[in-house]
């Protein structure tokens, strides 16, 4: 599991992604203020940033995102109301690197606010990249003398047109000679032929650094011999060979459709409700998250994750990818298709980003929503009259995929039937590799296929989920299962118990999971009670994921902070939406939440939001090539409290209950029999 972001040249100015479609605005008009960008409004922003000067001939475009209401004017709002439509619009002058941060009114048609920002001042920060700057550095890198020299050198002269030159965040590491530039690194792979895997044949110890604004090599390591590995890396079905026939198919049939039902962005399903949006550099983004028409999440995310590798070898070192601040994940989420991303009766939702110009980009059918049966939802068989009642368990499943390079990153949101979500990331693709030889043991890279080595590495997710349990004022509650020593308290050494601790302040809500301990955290309603006069709730259930293990005085543990901790409680600021800052691309540090929690606001009480840390550390293995199987991480976001009994009571019995069942005429699962339904 590594990413490596890679984009061959696309056509057109959609830039890398294959699935970005250029095209003419469409006459779609939002009906919510949170309803996505539209094609119209992103055509609309960029005239008037041109009208005003500030898109000129070397001007690109490399983030532009929703500017969201306040929660203030959210209220205030009507349908049939008038919206201030708004966007974010980072703006980077090629030329000269000059960096210019644009609040642009689409409905009025003016630039509200505008402000410079200052890469060459600590602690500095890149915006993001531009898809031509891609093919820009590879384009670079080949006309330098010293690459071709270091080719030659390695007996690769004639395979230099089919060399692969990958463009890759440098991170930061200090150097005098990159602090404040616009920087990407670029390592070479081999392609046998055209239609070759580059990523299998790494050329080990070649280095190449490159100035993006002067437009020229400004440093060449090239360290060692190791022969570039031999073996192929393809996949596709005239490298395997022929699919096996013994799978059987598996349909999926819902004949009178779906239950949920879409009305724009807002989405129905049973008790739940929710707005889906969209954007560039998040992807996926919810909003209304209610239970019953009971607030439960005012907006939820996944706005970072961090890649960073264990390898000291000058070819990996410095690799600490964040995949949404750097690369901007919804600007390279993937057109999904249906029977190979999404399985069902399926509703597809089209994104609108920018591409590196400002203009308009469709991705097509970029969110995928449908229902999934998941097993047993609640089972009991009783002795006697009342038998064995069951129901199954289904759940709502909003996600969207994602491609960086080499790594494939899947974001899935699931709803259930008794008030739970889930949230969970799969990562798949092509490991990350390098070279060396073949039977050799290096302690940061287990060798995965002859002479080819794949360091260890991390993915760490960070989720921003701006709760509102019953409302915005929330309080946090750290919750651990207790031991109680044999004594007077425990006289026969079964008890146990559990322990309670508010988390007053956003200091005292940096904290870690305890898996050792059962721990949770409760985000409780300062003011509504259940029915047992308690406060209700919602648990955040941390599933077991290592921390960054990057040393704590490393500059990879400065820029990716938020991954030193599982939770982050931050009280409310609309403009507090990045765990690692709005620039971590060449950021010295402290972006992000540490500069969030410094004045260590209170929260409790409060409109709170909290960010939770999971993700993967991955060790690789030979199953892990050529392509890797999914890995998955996430967790739970489960209701305590919040409902006075089991919400799930009145789901009807499977339409397939008693199908093919010779205990049917005796009543089969809710008259008396036990059922034998599915697992």
């Amino acid at each position: 599991m590594t990413p490596e972001h890679t984009h061959d040249a696309a056509p057109d100015h959609a830039g890398g992604n294959p699935d970005l479609i250029p095209l003419r605005p469409a006459a779609a008009v939002p009906r919510h203020p949170l309803d996505p960008l539209t094609a119209a409004e992103i055509e609309t922003a960029r005239a008037v940033l041109v009208a005003a000067g500030l898109l000129g001939e070397t001007v690109r475009v490399p983030m532009l995102l929703p500017y969201e209401p306040d929660k203030s004017e959210l209220a205030d709002w009507a349908p049939g109301d008038e919206m201030d439509r708004r966007v974010d619009v980072t703006l980077l002058d090629t030329a000269t690197g000059g960096v210019i941060e644009a609040v642009v009114s689409v409905t009025r048609g003016e630039v509200v606010a505008q402000r410079a920002h200052d890469t060459t001042e600590a602690p500095y920060g890149q915006p993001q990249y531009l898809f031509e700057e891609y093919e820009r550095a590879a384009e670079i890198v080949k006309a330098s003398g010293e690459w071709r020299a270091a080719m030659t050198r390695r007996g690769l002269a004639d395979r230099i047109d089919l060399a692969f030159c990958s463009p890759l965040a440098p991170g930061f590491v200090g150097r005098a000679n990159e602090v404040g530039r616009r920087i990407i690194r670029s390592l070479t792979f081999l392609r046998d032929s055209e239609d070759d895997i580059a990523w299998a044949h790494p050329v080990e110890g070649l280095i190449v650094h490159v100035d993006l604004i002067e437009n020229r090599v400004i440093g060449i390591e090239d360290e060692g011999d190791v022969p570039v590995p031999a073996g192929s890396g393809k996949y596709t079905p005239d490298a395997v060979g022929p699919p096996r026939e013994t799978l059987k198919p598996i349909e999926i049939v819902q004949s009178e459709g779906p239950s949920f039902a879409v009305d724009g962005s807002h989405v129905t399903w049973e008790n739940w409700s929710l707005r889906v949006d969209f954007n560039a550099r998040e992807g996926l983004v919810l909003h209304d998250v209610r239970f019953d028409d009971r607030p439960v999440l005012t907006r939820a995310s996944v706005p970072e994750m961090v890649v960073p590798y264990g390898d000291t070898s000058p070819t990996r070192f410095w690799i600490s990818y964040f995949d949404a601040g750097e690369y901007l994940l919804g600007k390279n989420a993937n057109h999904l298709e249906l029977g190979c991303d999404c399985l069902g009766v399926i509703h597809y939702m089209d994104g609108h980003v920018a591409d590196d110009h400002g203009n308009p980009v469709r991705i097509p059918n970029v969110v995928c929503m449908h229902e999934e049966d998941y097993g047993v939802l609640w089972k009991h068989t009783e002795p006697g009259p009342v038998g064995g009642h069951v129901r199954r368990s289904r759940r709502l499943v909003v996600s969207y995929f994602s491609t960086i390079g080499n790594y494939d990153y899947g974001f899935f949101w699931y709803f259930y039937l008794d008030g739970s979500i889930q949230v969970e990331a799969k990562a798949t693709g092509i490991v990350f590799v390098g070279a060396g030889i073949p039977g050799t043991t290096n302690r940061h890279a287990p060798e995965i296929a002859p002479g080819i080595f794949a360091p260890v590495h991390q993915h760490l997710f960070s989720a921003r989920l701006d709760v509102a349990i019953d409302g915005e004022d929330n309080r946090l509650v750290e919750i651990d299962a207790a031991r109680i020593p044999m004594g007077d308290q425990n006289p026969f050494g079964n008890a146990f118990s559990w322990t309670e601790t508010t988390l007053h302040s956003e200091l005292e809500a940096q904290r870690e999971a305890d898996s050792s301990v059962a721990r949770v955290w409760e985000v409780r309603s300062a003011s509504r009670t259940n029915r047992l006069g308690k406060p209700t709730a919602y648990h955040l259930i941390p599933e077991p994921t290592a921390l960054l293990m990057a040393d704590p005085a490393s500059t990879v543990a400065a820029r990716a902070a938020f991954a030193t901790k599982h939770l982050w409680g931050t009280a409310f600021d609309r403009d507090e939406r990045w765990p690692g800052g709005r620039y971590p691309n060449a950021h010295q540090g402290g972006g992000g939440l540490p500069a969030y929690t410094a004045d260590d606001r209170s929260i409790d009480g409060e409109d709170l939001v909290l960010w939770h840390t999971f993700g993967l550390t991955h060790i690789p293995r030979p199953e892990d090539w050529p392509i890797m199987p999914v890995d998955y991480a996430g967790f739970w976001l489960k209701p305590y409290g919040f409902l006075d009994v089991n919400p799930a009571m009145d789901v009807p019995e499977s339409s397939q209950a008693h199908t093919g069942s010779s205990d049917a005429a005796d009543g089969g699962c809710g008259q008396g029999a036990a059922c034998t339904c599915g697992h």
